[in-house]
């Protein structure tokens, strides 16, 4: 475990977000939401978004191969014009990067790491290896999302962006649905607490 926690500098308007895939490929998110992100992006932050090169990769479990991911990782930390890095969305398979991903590398190149689900693992293998804070927060995505995104685009731009310590209050409704197959079709339960 490291001991030294390094908190990755908070994005600013028109920082560079590159959106990389360390689980289930980009592939199977549609165009629509995409874009849905991409305006979403620009709309708050005028944020500028680029794709690790294997993104779109897909193999018969529309995951990609281990290098690809673990390549497409380390290029994002690499990179000095790149501020964040994005999921694009969770899967099943990340635990597959962990003996690859070079921690001395992401350790001299903090920056924020956004995405949860199958994510977490990396997000904490980083996070107890580096020292480096990462964060459980929306994949790209998620940005795609038309309806529900309110208290999750709050939650994110408090931790993320230029924002003082913060209280944490839980949202109010919540889902599970599979919105990203039908957008206008959402199933909210109220959160009792």
């Amino acid at each position: 475990m490291n001991e030294r926690i390094i908190v990755p500098k908070k994005l600013v308007r028109g920082d560079h977000i590159r959106v990389v895939a360390p689980s289930r490929s980009m592939s199977i998110i549609s165009n629509e939401v995409r874009d849905l992100a991409i305006d979403r992006l620009k709309l708050y932050g005028d944020f500028n978004i680029s794709y690790g090169k294997n993104v779109d990769e897909t193999d018969e479990l529309n995951s990609s191969s281990i290098k690809s991911r673990v390549d497409d990782l380390h290029n994002a930390f690499q990179d000095t014009s790149v501020k964040a890095i994005f999921t694009g969305i969770g899967g099943y398979n990340a635990n597959q990067l962990l003996r690859y991903l070079d921690f001395d590398l992401i350790k001299d190149n903090p920056k924020i790491l956004c995405g949860f689900s199958d994510i977490t693992i990396v997000s904490n293998a980083i996070t107890a290896k580096t020292g480096v804070v990462t964060y459980s927060g929306p994949h790209f995505s998620s940005w795609g999302m038309k309806k529900g995104f309110e208290y999750t685009l709050e939650s994110f731009w408090k931790a993320c962006v230029d924002f003082p310590p913060y209280e944490i209050f839980p949202s109010k409704e919540w889902s599970d649905d599979p919105w990203f197959i039908n957008q206008e079709d959402r199933e909210f339960i109220k959160n009792s607490g």
